[in-house]
């Protein structure tokens, strides 16, 4: 059973602030012109490699166990990648907030829990 979705202006209003904020940072740099979702979305997957690099070569244990220096690095590469995300979006004109809530619905639709729990795969026969 899915949870009950937020109003969508109520669930998109909760980044607008950011939205807005980024926005006029990128502005007041004169950024925008780089600022196409092909830039920004080049610049989210260099960030996402920068991410998976501090995971590289651990086990699956230390992986959720990070020391603070390397959690702290962690968290940083996450906002990146935030901030392109919301920028990408914002540039497009995408409600980032219920899209995720609409992709959650389409998920649960696609892989229902009785069907995959507990398995890694995607069936097919779902």
């Amino acid at each position: 059973m899915s949870a009950e979705r937020p109003d969508p202006g109520i669930a998109d209003g909760a980044l607008e602030p950011l939205v807005r904020r980024l926005r006029d940072f990128a502005r007041a740099r004169d950024w925008e012109q780089f600022h196409s979702p092909k830039n920004l979305a080049m610049a989210l997957i260099v960030e996402a490699a920068e991410l998976v690099e501090h995971f590289q070569w651990l086990t699956q244990e230390q992986s959720m166990q990070l020391p603070a220096d390397k959690l702290a690095a962690v968290e940083q590469e996450l906002a990146d990648i935030f901030i392109y995300l919301i920028r990408i979006s914002d540039r497009l004109g995408v409600g980032l907030v219920d899209a995720a809530w609409r992709k959650i619905e389409i998920n649960e639709r696609r892989y229902p829990a009785d069907k995959v729990r507990g398995r890694a795969d995607r069936p097919r026969d779902t």
